[in-house]
């Protein structure tokens, strides 16, 4: 094979922004640059500086460039100084200066100051071991020519998104958000029945699957290594989160330990050559992030959105944190009716997906990019350090199984549980009909029920009976229950952690910010996120991080004196928007049309009548189906606007001269 011929003039160093690429895995056919630079050109949004690209007989590698670091930096897709190897990445290695002066010692050169060269002179050196040594979030594509080999890879926790398809043809297509595979004719679109029943049960397709057969995510911590000529191996993990449970810390120490290591997971993520901020969302996460900015920089931006409803606004946590640090803080007040981006949601995600709080993610990630091009967040705590209200349930829980044997609870429970009443409208205490029933389950299958968006009950209505035998038996609580079981930890609370790192937090979570925020070429970073926090978090007893019913408690004591009690111990409550209401009043004809229209109707997968009924037990207020009626909505949404779309709509983007 010849060497890379250059077809664009993109200045790239280290960078937020989008890959694509094409590779003839078989032979050495040529590409289809038109179609390369389609699938680039829909990735525009995240990277909306510049474009690269680069193609060779049988690999074309497409790039669309944010600029952050290293603005004057070498070309991406990068090449080697011989040519031989091209990456296309998008990341942060923010260790990149480290690993620069190990790999000069070993004697190589370096043409740029990036992180994109590290990658490349990395993998000359050690190969996918090169994987263990990144400290940061990536996605990229390298091409080995001697080597034949095509090295696809993913960050620990799935920060950066990375999908792929295999033609019939052996070409390997991947980019960074499906859209830009579906420009191609020949990407089959069968969707897969088993991503549906996913969806309806979490809200989101948990990886590797997609809602296509055809398409796959390369799951976090995990890379595919391809050799042209041979058979596509199955993707390979090269870490897990592995947690510590016998460990011996003092409380007092890990207090300290906490500070110091969040400390220098945020300094490391202050460096860029563009204008940096945080978001400021009322909790403890953010909160903590945006105080320990401010202690290392004269002038901290710090972003949120607001309400003009009070029973939504809790700009007062958020004000108090600015008042204590003196941030410049950029507020943009919605209204709690705010559902105009509704019908921009599933073009956005690709797929289904249905966490409402996407809205008023999306808004604050606009906020953020009128005056900044990188932004630090709070998200990961509440996976690492046990936050989320469900783990108090769960531990509560597990301590009641342990009173009664199997063979007396399971019969009891089910048989209270399926007596009680359905109370949607009353607290948590008191809605003992789903308690029951979880507490009559085993752990995994008792935390499923607990995470469920739509119960059992309501999926096996909603799906028809043709849809429920295509399901061959598959249910989506297999999914939990798989990772649950491989947790490399014995302590129970420690085991659903390990499980909503695998499956809540890249599907819903990071996508969710990444999409948001990549939408508005927005950057953003997560020092909780950081592998090496994360890494002593898994460390530390279980005990620390929920003690007495409160979450995160280790995290809460080390910020004593840092952050105002009334952030550190008000009731945990994400972005809250009203579906209940907009689906009982100003949504109400839009909602019923849209759902009961031929789209839904015509699939042949639902219960047409369940759903009718379904709306009018919600418009009567009979009955709360705010989560069934927003799951369906887009859902059809993704039907209407991704499944149904033709590739030939899309629009090519001017092509260099070459």
């Amino acid at each position: 094979m010849g060497p890379f011929r250059d077809i664009g003039l993109s200045q790239n160093g280290r960078d937020m922004c989008g890959i694509a690429g094409i590779v003839d895995i078989r032979e050495t056919r040529k590409i289809d640059l038109d179609l390369l630079y389609r699938m680039t050109h829909c990735l525009a949004h995240r990277g909306p500086d510049a474009s690269g690209f680069h193609s060779a007989p049988g690999i074309g590698l497409g790039h669309r460039r944010l600029a952050i670091i290293d603005i004057a930096g070498g070309q991406q897709p990068f090449l080697s100084a011989d040519k031989k190897i091209a990456i296309s990445f998008n990341g942060e290695i923010y260790n990149f200066r480290e690993l620069t002066e190990e790999l000069k010692s070993k004697g190589y050169r370096f043409r740029t100051q990036s992180d994109t060269e590290v990658i490349l002179h990395a993998w000359t050196e050690w190969g996918t071991d090169s994987l263990t040594k990144f400290r940061g979030m990536f996605a990229f594509a390298l091409w080995d020519e001697c080597e034949q080999t095509l090295f696809l890879a993913r960050d620990r926790f799935g920060k950066k998104p990375l999908y792929y398809t295999l033609l019939n043809d052996g070409l390997l297509l991947f980019a960074s958000e499906m859209k830009a595979l579906l420009v191609c004719p020949a990407v089959q679109r069968r969707i897969n029945p088993a991503a549906i029943e996913d969806y309806f049960a979490y809200g989101y397709v948990p990886e590797s699957k997609s809602i296509y057969r055809d398409i796959f995510k390369v799951p976090p911590a995990h890379f595919l290594l391809m050799r042209r000529g041979r058979p596509m191996q199955d993707a390979t993990r090269y870490w897990d989160l592995v947690f510590d449970d016998g460990r011996s810390i003092s409380e007092l120490q890990a207090q300290r330990e906490l500070v110091e290591r969040l400390r220098e997971a945020v300094e490391m993520r202050l460096i860029s050559e563009v204008p940096l901020g945080a978001f400021l969302s009322r909790g403890v996460d953010s909160s903590a992030i945006v105080g320990i900015m401010a202690e290392m920089s004269d002038i901290v931006n710090s972003f949120s959105v607001g309400f003009t409803q009070p029973a939504f606004d809790e700009s007062r946590y958020a004000d108090m944190i600015v008042a204590q640090y003196h941030t410049v803080h950029h507020r943009r007040i919605v209204d709690a009716h705010d559902f105009d981006l509704i019908g921009r949601l599933p073009r956005i995600y690709d797929e289904p997906f249905a966490d409402v709080s996407a809205i008023p993610t999306y808004r604050v990630c606009a906020v953020a990019r009128e005056r900044v091009a990188v932004v630090l967040s709070g998200d990961g705590g509440d996976e690492m350090l046990a936050g989320y209200r469900r783990y108090r349930w769960h531990n509560s829980e597990e301590k009641f199984r342990q009173l009664l044997p199997d063979r007396i609870r399971r019969p009891l429970l089910r048989t209270l549980g399926q007596i009680y009443p359905k109370l949607d409208w009353a607290p948590r205490p008191l809605r003992a009909k789903a308690t029951l029933l979880e507490l009559a389950e085993n752990t995994a299958d008792g935390y499923f029920l607990n995470v469920a968006m739509l119960a059992d009950s309501v999926r096996m209505d909603l799906f028809s009976k043709s849809f429920a035998r295509e399901l061959q038996g598959y249910h989506a609580k297999d999914e939990l229950v798989r990772h649950i079981t491989a947790a490399p930890t014995t302590d129970p609370l420690s085991a659903v952690q390990y499980a909503d790192i695998k499956t809540y937090l890249p599907g819903d979570i990071l996508t969710k910010v990444d999409r948001a925020s990549m939408a508005n070429s927005l950057e953003v970073r997560s020092p909780l996120l950081d592998h090496s926090f994360a890494e002593w978090a898994a460390s530390i007893p279980a005990r620390f991080k929920l003690k007495s019913g409160e979450g995160k408690y280790i995290f809460k004591r080390a910020l004593e004196g840092r952050l105002p009690h009334d952030v550190l111990y008000r009731p945990k409550q994400g972005f809250v928007v009203p579906l209940a209401s907009w689906f009982r009043g100003p949504l109400r004809e839009q909602v019923r049309s849209t759902l009961t229209g031929p789209l839904i109707r015509e699939t042949g997968w639902f219960n047409n009548r369940f759903i009718e009924s379904a709306l009018n037990n919600h418009t009567s207020g009979l009955r709360d189906y705010s989560r069934l009626i927003w799951s369906l909505l887009m859902f059809e949404g993704f039907l209407r606007q991704v499944h149904l779309i033709s590739s030939a709509q899309s629009q090519p983007e001017p092509q260099p001269a070459h």
